[in-house]
């Protein structure tokens, strides 16, 4: 499928902007992306939906599931949320969070639903480290009826009390990649035209282009991408 030249410009300019920030990270199988810290503002807040699972599953790679090494076809997806505590005036990163992320196949199952019972694919947690960054190497969700493309995700952390504060909230993607990532396999066999767009998404309508990132590709010929995404929370 191809861009409209003003898609394809700003494209090409977030590609060249996150590939330099890769090569100045120089970490991962796939180069994590950087994300930027938020200007102190707290990010929107999402329901968690009904698909969400208490796995304990402390990994980075979620792409299959635990002690199987067959993996869910899809494009691979490296992604990276930087999480930090919002104050009145600043933005401070924050280390020992728990970054915990959910999301459904290319086929839009989720595991440990009636589709896939006793499965725990595409599902797990990582602590944030010192910059308050979580990484997580998974692949491009697909699409279920009735909602457009999105990844969920929890923190939890502790406030200087020590009380335990929980933020939920999903992350979308931009309309332009999504419209090239379900133009390849395995995400083609299904009717795109059935597909929810982000402006036709009921939770999208509620703080979704604050909750919006834009992947990239590694290269014009790769068929994985980076993605970077940063939440803002007060603790």
């Amino acid at each position: 499928m191809t861009l409209n030249p003003m898609n394809d410009r700003m494209m090409q300019r977030q590609r060249r902007r996150t590939l330099a920030l890769l090569g100045a990270a120089g970490a991962g199988m796939l180069g994590w992306p950087v994300a930027a810290q938020p200007a102190c503002i707290v990010t929107p807040a999402q329901t968690e939906g009904p698909f969400f699972l208490d796995t304990g599953l402390q990994r980075s790679d979620i792409r299959g599931d635990p002690g199987e090494s067959t993996r869910s076809p899809g494009v691979p997806l490296a992604l990276s949320l930087r999480v930090s505590a919002v104050t009145a005036s600043t933005c401070i990163p924050l280390a020992d969070a728990l970054v915990e992320v959910w999301h459904c196949d290319a086929a839009g199952i989720y595991s440990g639903t009636s589709a896939a019972i006793g499965k725990r694919f595409l599902r797990g947690y990582q602590p944030t480290d010192s910059g308050g960054e979580a990484r997580f190497l998974t692949i491009y969700p697909g699409w279920y009826p009735g909602r457009a493309i999105h990844i969920h995700f929890k923190v939890v952390a502790k406030n200087a009390a020590g009380h335990r504060v929980a933020f939920t909230s999903q992350l979308y993607f931009d309309e332009a990649v999504n419209a090239v990532i379900m133009s390849q396999p395995p995400y083609a066999t299904r009717p795109d035209s059935r597909r929810v767009r982000n402006d036709r998404d009921h939770l999208y309508r509620d703080g979704g282009r604050q909750l919006t990132t834009t992947p990239v590709a590694r290269n014009t010929k790769a068929r994985d991408y980076v993605a970077a995404f940063s939440i803002g929370m007060r603790i």
